[in-house]
C-alpha cells in the first residue's frame, strides 16, 4: 500500500460483521481455557495477548501500522517520546557501555543521555553531526553500543545526514538509532538511508491534536546482531525466559522482540488502550495535514525571512540554507512544520514578540494543527548548561515556531503585529 493508504487501513482489517473502526479493547487482562496456553505466552512460544502492560489488542494494531508506514518488522508503542528514546538505548546498552548522540537533539533528551544514563553507568558522547568522518570517527571505542540522532534537529532544524552517519555506525558494527519526529515516515523514511532503529514521540505530529502522549520504537529488522560481538543480550540465552536466544527465536525481529520481553515487561512505561485509539486517528490525516503544515511553513519562513526586524530564520528548504542539499536528499516533500527563528534584538525583543502574539499561543508544544511559539532556553531546555545551548545550535534570544494548520494569512498578519510593537 502506499503511505496514504496504509495510513487509514494498515494494521486492521476487520472481518465479517465486526467494527470498521479499530475498537477499544479496554481490558486488562484475558481469558483462557487451559494452563498450556498461557505457559506458552509467558514462554513467548505462540503471539497473543495475556495483560496489556506487554501487549492489547488496539495498541497492536497501532504498532503494525506505525510499523508498515516506516517500513520496518516490528513496533513498540509506549508512554511518552521519552520512554521510547530511553528503551531504544536501554535495549543494546548496559552499565559501562558507550553511546555516541548528536549534540543539537530534543533537550529532554540530553538531560536523559547525560544525567539518567550516566547514573545507569552508560556513558554519552555528543558530536556535531556537521564534523568531519575523522572528527566523528574519533568518538567510537570499543565499548560504543549505538548512534543516536535526530532526522530534524528540535529546535535547530538542522537536517541528518542519516546515510552518512549510518555508515561509520555499521563500519563500527554498531545500529544507528533516529528519532523521526518531526519528519513522520511522510517525509522521511530513514530505513531507506541505513538506519537500524526509529523513534518517535507520537505526542507530536502522528497524533496531530495535542490530546495524548505516546512514543513509539520502530525496529527495521536490517541490523545483523549475530555478525558484531557486541550484543551478547540478544545473541546468548535469556536466562529470565528459559535460555530463550531473541535472534533465533525471532530473527530479523530480535531487537523489537526483547524490548517488548524484558523492558516493557520489567519497566512498564506502555501505551493505553485509549491513547493507541488516539494516536490511529491522528494517523489516518497524517499525509493529509503533514502536507499543509509544510506548505505553511514555506509560506512563513519566506515572509520571516523577508522581514528587516529578523535576524534570522532556521528551515532547511530556504534558499540559502547550509542544510538545503540534505533537505532535497532526505525531504523532498517538505520539512515540517517547524522552524526557529532569532529577532534583532536578541533576548529581549524575543520575549517582547512572544507576548506581542494574539492568534499563535505560547505552549510547551510542537508539532500539532494548533500553531504556536516557545522559548528554548527558558522551557524545554532551561537545564542545559550554556555549554549545552551553543552545542545545541541555541542562542538566548532563539524562539521555535511550530506552524499549524490555519490559513497562512491569518498567521502573517498576527506575526506582523506582534514585529510591528518591536
Amino acid at each position: 500500500m502506499k503511505l496514504e493508504t496504509a495510513c487509514i487501513h494498515a494494521g486492521y482489517t476487520p472481518q465479517n460483521g465486526e467494527p470498521r473502526v479499530v475498537p477499544i479493547v479496554q481490558s486488562t487482562t484475558f481469558k483462557y481455557e487451559s494452563t498450556k496456553a498461557v505457559a506458552q505466552l509467558f514462554d513467548l512460544e505462540v503471539n497473543g495477548f495475556f495483560y496489556s502492560r506487554l501487549g492489547n489488542p488496539t495498541v497492536d494494531a497501532v504498532e503494525q501500522k506505525l510499523a508498515a508506514l516506516e517500513g520496518g518488522v516490528g513496533a513498540l508503542c509506549t508512554s511518552s517520546g521519552q520512554a521510547a528514546n530511553l528503551f531504544a538505548i536501554l535495549n543494546v546498552a548496559k552499565c559501562n557501555d558507550h553511546v555516541i548522540s548528536t549534540a543539537g537533539i530534543y533537550g529532554g533528551t540530553v538531560n536523559l543521555f547525560s544525567v539518567t544514563l550516566k547514573r545507569m553507568g552508560i556513558d554519552v558522547t555528543f558530536v556535531d553531526q556537521n564534523a568531519s568522518n575523522a572528527e566523528l570517527e574519533k568518538a567510537f571505542r570499543p565499548n560504543t553500543r549505538a548512534v543516536f540522532g535526530e532526522t530534524l534537529t528540535n529546535p535547530g532544524m538542522e537536517v541528518l545526514d542519516i546515510e552518512r552517519i549510518a555508515n561509520l555506525a555499521h563500519a563500527h558494527g554498531v545500529p544507528f538509532i533516529v528519532d523521526n519526529t518531526f519528519a513522520t515516515p511522510i517525509l522521511c523514511r530513514p530505513f531507506e538511508y541505513g538506519c537500524d532503529i526509529v523513534t518517535h514521540s507520537t505526542t507530536k505530529y502522528l497524533d496531530g491534536h495535542a490530546v495524548q502522549l505516546g512514543g513509539a520504537i520502530i525496529d527495521s529488522g536490517k541490523f545483523d546482531w549475530e555478525a558484531s560481538d557486541k550484543y551478547p543480550e540478544l545473541t546468548t540465552p535469556d536466562a529470565s525466559y528459559h535460555g530463550l536466544i531473541y535472534t533465533k527465536a525471532f530473527g530479523k525481529a530480535a531487537y523489537i522482540a526483547k524490548a517488548r520481553a524484558q523492558l516493557l515487561r520489567d519497566i512498564g512505561c506502555c501505551q493505553t488502550p485509549q491513547g493507541a485509539f488516539y494516536l490511529n486517528l491522528g494517523l489516518e490525516t497524517l499525509p493529509l495535514r503533514m502536507e499543509r503544515h509544510c506548505r505553511n511553513a514555506e509560506v512563513i519562513a519566506d515572509f520571516l525571512a523577508a522581514h528587516p526586524k529578523v535576524e534570522r530564520v532556521n528551515y532547511p528548504s530556504l534558499p540559502g540554507s547550509r542544510d538545503r542539499a540534505l533537505a532535497c536528499k532526505y525531504l523532498p516533500k517538505g520539512c515540517s512544520g517547524v522552524m526557529s527563528l532569532e529577532l534583532k534584538g536578541g533576548r529581549t525583543a524575543g520575549v517582547q514578540f512572544i507576548d506581542s502574539l494574539k492568534l499563535i499561543s505560547l505552549q510547551v508544544h510542537v508539532a500539532d494543527l494548533r500553531t504556536c511559539v516557545l522559548h528554548p532556553a527558558s522551557s524545554t531546555h532551561r537545564q542545559l548548561s550554556d555549554e549545552q545551548l551553543a552545542a545545541a545550535g541555541i542562542s538566548p534570544g532563539l524562539i521555535r515556531l511550530s506552524v499549524g494548520l490555519e490559513h497562512s494569512d491569518d498567521l502573517i498578519s498576527d506575526l506582523e503585529q506582534a514585529l510591528g510593537k518591536l
